[in-house]
């Protein structure tokens, strides 16, 4: 399993944090404070922390997922928490 990490520059990572497992909680198990989350994706786990610069977000896709799917779903629901910042930057490694 490859994991992708991207530190997203952000002075609102606690919200949208928060924002992502409290939408997420509906259908997946999450767990969450608001420096730190988890979501268990059925794509693979997601792991977040918040610090006061930015939201770094880590996937964990599981063996069948398609990692590039999984950012991609990842970023654009964060975008849409973030329209008022604008765009978000992931740059994923």
């Amino acid at each position: 399993m490859t994991t992708s990490t991207a530190i997203v520059p952000t002075a609102s990572a606690s919200r949208y944090l928060q924002q992502l497992c409290k939408h997420w909680g509906h259908k997946f198990t999450v767990d969450f404070t608001p420096e730190a989350g988890r979501i268990d994706f059925p794509m693979g786990p997601i792991a977040m922390t918040a610090s006061p610069e930015a939201l770094t977000v880590t996937l964990h896709p599981a063996p069948e997922a398609d990692p590039a799917r999984m950012r991609q779903v990842v970023a654009e629901h964060l975008n849409r928490f973030a329209h008022r910042e604008g765009e978000l930057v992931f740059d994923w490694s």
